[in-house]
């Protein structure tokens, strides 16, 4: 992903130093038994705030080798956890997911995203709002049937796996453009490589906006993307990365989850609108999704301080 003026870089290098200083604070502040007793709270956000859709287990043995390396301070070996999810269809395989340990930012994390210009998101955790996407692909796996699917901005690539290993999909491509999620999305292939029938999956490392006259460029019947309307300087490279990849003949069409975060949705959405692109938006879109939005907005505890709109995601759908 590309910032296009010198004000929207500044905003989000000033982000990115944000995170680095809330994690080094957090870190300087935690000792070694305070890391322990939390170190399976700390694998994943998704653990306790988020829809839970799909069922999903730590590996026992893979968290107590994080949380002894957290003692013993070797950095390498402790920032990766494996979780395990069963996908609630008969006769589907497990997926394997490796991800960082949360609040496990480095000073390497940040070079990399001032050099490739790019947001650290995809690194955190696994975001709501694909677990989201990842139950309405499972629901509707008739959607990409034989055809070319790419997910952007995939983070770990649960969502791009899913569909590779339920749907019966010709192709699937996981993208991000990170170049340390990309090498994740590539050990999560190899780890349910055996999973995907006759479906080919590619891992993709892919900046928004320039895919102009590449090998990929109007070839895929469906794109699927979750959270990527967060910052608004990155609006127009996406919008005309999906305008790129789209089929120039035949149906194609993007399938969006965001949440509204104030007016960050509705200003990419005029930028779909003057791309020439059309869209819809859908709020009620799964009845299973909008029960759990409405237990949380109640007062469920499993997620404190849930707000509609920074929490739930919308289904926009994109399409020439």
């Amino acid at each position: 992903m590309e910032a296009n003026t010198t004000k929207s870089t500044t905003g989000a290098s000033s982000l990115r130093w944000k995170i680095l200083r809330r994690s080094l604070i957090r870190r300087s502040s935690s000792n070694s038994e305070d890391k322990s007793e939390m170190g399976i709270q700390r694998i994943s956000r998704k653990a306790t705030h988020g829809f839970n859709l799909i069922p999903f287990h730590l590996k026992k043995d893979r968290v107590e080798e994080n949380v002894k390396s957290l003692k013993e301070n070797q950095m390498d070996s402790s920032r990766d956890a494996t979780s395990c999810y069963t996908l609630p269809i008969p006769n589907a395989p497990q997926l394997i997911l490796h991800q960082r340990v949360d609040d496990m930012a480095h000073l390497n994390d940040f070079e990399v995203c001032n050099r490739y210009d790019i947001d650290n998101t995809g690194l955190v955790c696994q975001w709501p709002s694909e677990d989201v996407l990842g139950h309405y692909c499972l629901s509707h796996a008739s959607i990409f049937r034989q055809k070319r699917v790419i997910e952007l901005g995939s983070g770990y690539g649960l969502a791009g796996l899913i569909v590779a290993m339920t749907t019966e999909a010709r192709e699937v491509f996981i993208s991000d453009g990170n170049p340390q999620v990309v090498d994740y999305i590539q050990r999560n292939v190899n780890a349910n490589s055996g999973s995907f029938g006759g479906t080919e999956v590619k891992p993709l490392m892919l900046h928004w906006g320039q895919e102009t006259d590449s090998d990929i460029s109007n070839t895929f019947d469906v794109i699927i993307a979750s959270d990527c309307t967060f910052f608004k300087e990155f609006h127009g490279a996406l919008v005309r990365t999906i305008k790129s990849l789209l089929k120039d003949e035949g149906p194609s069409e993007a399938i969006l989850f965001s949440p509204r975060r104030g007016d960050s949705l509705d200003k990419f959405l005029i930028e779909v609108e003057d791309s020439g692109l059309h869209f819809s938006t859908d709020e009620i879109y799964d009845a299973e999704v909008w029960r759990r939005h409405q237990g949380f907005v109640k007062g469920d505890e499993s997620w404190p301080n849930y707000e509609m709109d920074h929490c739930y995601p919308l289904l926009v759908r994109i399409a020439r």
